[in-house]
């Protein structure tokens, strides 16, 4: 049975050692031009993507509203559209730039759901293959 999983490019984010210069890391990112610094891979008009800073994987993307909200029930049905467009396009970009087999979805609504940054919607996409760690082992034991 896996006791630890070693992922030591999260270590800083484990012991709270991450930047937080207050107020909502999403906004600031959706708002910032610096969008190699964070990560930024793609901005639409209402929506965003960006690498993890933090991965479970490599390829662990996050896809978000740049309006700060909280639950799918928030977003306006132009918002819903561009999220769940950008959900299809990045389905299609792990697959076909990394080689993805699989892909591991999903959203944490609220900080006792697990959410890391609560109080911003943000979708989660982890790319898959045969022999890496099962999901279920990297976010339990």
């Amino acid at each position: 049975m896996l006791r630890r999983l070693r992922a030591p490019w999260r270590s800083r984010y484990v012991r709270g050692e991450t930047e937080n210069s207050g107020g909502c890391i999403f906004c600031r990112i959706a708002e910032s031009a610096e969008d190699r610094k964070n990560f930024v891979l793609f901005k639409s008009e209402m929506c965003l993507v960006v690498l993890n800073r933090f991965p479970y994987i490599n390829g662990h993307i996050m896809l978000m509203p740049k309006r700060h909200i909280e639950s799918f029930s928030d977003l306006l049905p132009e918002e819903f559209l561009q999220i769940n467009r950008l959900i299809v396009e990045s389905e299609k970009a792990l697959k076909s730039g990394l080689g993805a087999i699989g892909i591991n979805g999903g959203w944490n609504q609220g900080g006792c759901a697990g959410a890391g940054v609560d109080g911003h919607l943000h979708v989660h996409m982890l790319p898959r293959w045969p022999g890496d760690t099962n999901f279920l082992t990297t976010v339990a034991e």
